[in-house]
């Protein structure tokens, strides 16, 4: 038999489970849920009664459930036959609540429906201020999708508005324990503009504790602004768990924002930033809101309050419309006003936030010009000559200012360069290659990365008559270095204590790459990474500085000796780990094995297998 206009059967305990895993973070927000139904029948009933009052009181039971009552604008019976009947329906009285109005920031059959989070069976008596002939309305619903709907005499001294009475479900109690409750109810209704009051025990009996401030602490009118900086700062130890370095108050009244940015104390890695504390309407959306500021401001945690901005369906984060980005643009303008301002002092303050949050600045140095030429001015970059700013070292330096786009090539060269008096930059850091190569685009500025003919130019070749002298030990060097993919030269260098560095270059680098990927690759793979360019052609340099008294004694051995070859693999091992790289297994095992062979021909005693002529060293021939 054909069914017309049959209705779906709902599984209510199917729909709360999805509330709970998918829709809201968890089930504390059932309090959340509660208290806004309250403060939306409260904000009802005052634009029709101004003079009403407006409170929430809060009644948990020990272990036995909890009481929420408001003194809101209540419900007739015909309304709750509307609007409990289906419970999450919009409805008419919906829009008369105020759904889709500023003032308004629930619905109110969701909200009862996010109790069954944690309860089975819910109940609510109300009664209407608008009509006050009307009965009162008693509804019982159950988790099952069961529900009883009665009207009741209204007592002469029943006041309007509604009292919601929640049983916890087996499992759930901790949720409507005195503490937790207390705890919730703090969090997320401290900033509203109602009077809300746990009732706890104390000394044997029960009192009421009020957990709402009167006003915004930083909208707040304070004596003097040493007492706003104390509450505030007292207000960022509670709500956020940290003392601040700086605030930085934030204000766009396009979309009702206020608020204030507090500074870390302490630094914190790019990318961690975006965890804000935001209240819509002053009900807390959540105290790890994302989306208010750039990726740069992740020296911030942001407190907010915004009458403007829509919360997404879980009312846990903020929706993203055109209002949201507006905001965005100016709280990021706001931010980066601050940390300009303060840069351009001389202040302690400014010094502070330098040392602490260098990287911020350098991250929002690479998205804002004006960041950038002040970045220049006050941020250290390593050198050869100590931390210096860019400013310092283009005021004192005769050409470019030469730079290395990467630690390890940095640590390779630096002690050279230093030794010759070259002012070299180590950009090898996040953001640092990224603002020199912006910043050498500006006009005023002579910035270029380090070329190996710079490197060249301070390693001076030795003489024709040297070079025959060791001819057959660096042939032999070569043969022995060439499974390593480096080419061994000698070079006369300072300082005179640095036995070997390493040299390479990006080009060598990618060809070194590529040809231990074919090494370790199977049959199948090895023939496509070989086409992508890998010749025999070594990537790197080992020099080894013939002004070093170990390098003039180790050339004077019998090339085909194991002190020989132990001696070049130990030299360049230590280049590698002078140039900041890690040691591979292969470079791992070398060391061992040099060491091993060194260790018995120094046991063995002098000349026991070096194989060459004993004497003072020659001196270097012209």
């Amino acid at each position: 038999m054909e069914e017309v206009g049959a209705t779906f059967q709902v599984d209510l305990r199917g729909v709360v489970d999805l509330l709970a895993r998918h829709l809201y973070s968890g089930p504390n927000v059932y309090l959340r849920e509660l208290l806004q139904n309250g403060v939306d029948a409260i904000t009802a009933r005052q634009a029709v009664q101004p003079d009403a009052p407006a409170t929430i009181r809060v009644k948990p039971f020990a272990g036995d459930g909890l009481e929420v009552a408001d003194t809101g604008i209540g419900l007739t019976p015909d309304e709750a036959r509307e609007l409990l009947a289906t419970v999450g329906r919009s409805s008419k009285r919906d829009i008369d609540l105020g759904v889709g109005r500023d003032e308004f920031l629930g619905q109110f059959g969701i909200g009862l429906l996010s109790g069954f989070m944690v309860a089975d069976q819910i109940e609510l008596v109300s009664c209407s201020a608008t009509d006050p002939t009307a009965p009162a309305v008693h509804w019982t619903g159950h988790d099952d999708g069961r529900y009883d709907l009665s009207e009741h005499p209204r007592h002469r001294d029943q006041a309007p508005g509604s009292i919601v009475r929640i049983r916890p479900r087996r499992g759930m109690e901790h949720w409507l324990a005195t503490d937790t409750v207390t705890m919730l109810a703090t969090d997320f209704g401290s900033l509203l503009p109602v009077d809300i009051a746990v009732e706890v025990p104390l000394d044997q009996q029960r009192v009421w504790r009020r957990v709402t401030e009167q006003d915004l602490p930083w909208l707040r009118g304070y004596p003097h602004e040493l007492a706003r900086r104390q509450t505030l700062t007292e207000f960022c130890e509670k709500s956020m768990g940290f003392t601040p370095m700086a605030m930085i108050d934030l204000d766009v009244p396009l979309a009702g924002v206020s608020g204030v940015a507090f500074v870390l104390p302490s630094a914190v890695p790019p990318g961690s930033g975006g965890n804000h504390r935001v209240y819509l309407k002053r009900m807390l959306l959540g105290n790890r809101v994302v989306g208010l500021l750039p990726e740069w401001a992740f020296f911030v945690r942001c407190v907010v309050n915004a009458t403007g901005l829509s919360p997404t369906a879980s009312r846990e984060q903020l929706y993203s419309d055109d209002v949201l980005l507006a905001t965005q643009e100016a709280l990021a303008d706001q931010v980066r006003r601050w940390v300009i301002d303060t840069l351009s002092s001389e202040s302690n303050l400014a010094k502070q936030f330098v040392r602490t949050h260098h990287l911020a600045v350098r991250s929002l140095a690479l998205t804002d010009d004006d960041m950038l030429d002040l970045a220049a001015q006050v941020l250290p970059f390593e050198s050869t000559d100590g931390a210096r700013t860019l400013r310092e070292m283009a005021d004192e330096a005769a050409g470019p200012i030469v730079y290395t786009s990467s630690l390890e090539e940095y640590r390779r060269v630096a002690a050279v360069a230093r030794a010759q008096g070259v002012m070299l930059v180590n950009a090898g850091y996040v953001y640092d290659g990224d603002l020199l190569e912006k910043l050498a685009q500006r006009p005023g500025w002579s910035i270029r990365p380090l070329l190996s003919d710079d490197i060249a130019q301070v390693l001076s070749p030795i003489s024709p008559h040297r070079e025959l002298e060791i001819l057959d030990s660096l042939a032999a060097a070569a043969e022995i270095a060439e499974p390593l993919n480096v080419e061994p030269v000698v070079r006369r260098f300072e300082p005179e204590a640095l036995p070997a560095i390493l040299l390479g270059d990006r080009e060598g680098d990618y060809r070194r790459a590529v040809a231990e990927a074919v090494e370790e690759a199977d049959d199948a793979w090895s023939g496509v990474l070989a086409s992508f360019g890998h010749d025999s052609a070594a990537s790197r340099q080992l020099v080894l500085n013939d002004a070093n008294p170990t390098i003039r004694q180790w050339v004077k051995l019998d090339p085909s000796s194991p002190v020989f070859a132990a001696g070049l693999h130990s030299m360049y091992v230590s280049a590698v780990l002078l140039s900041g790289e890690s040691l591979r297994a292969r470079e791992a095992e070398l060391m061992n094995e040099s060491l091993g062979v060194l260790l018995a021909a120094g046991l063995a005693g002098p000349g026991a297998s070096a194989g060459g002529q004993e004497g003072p060293d020659e001196p270097l021939g012209c």
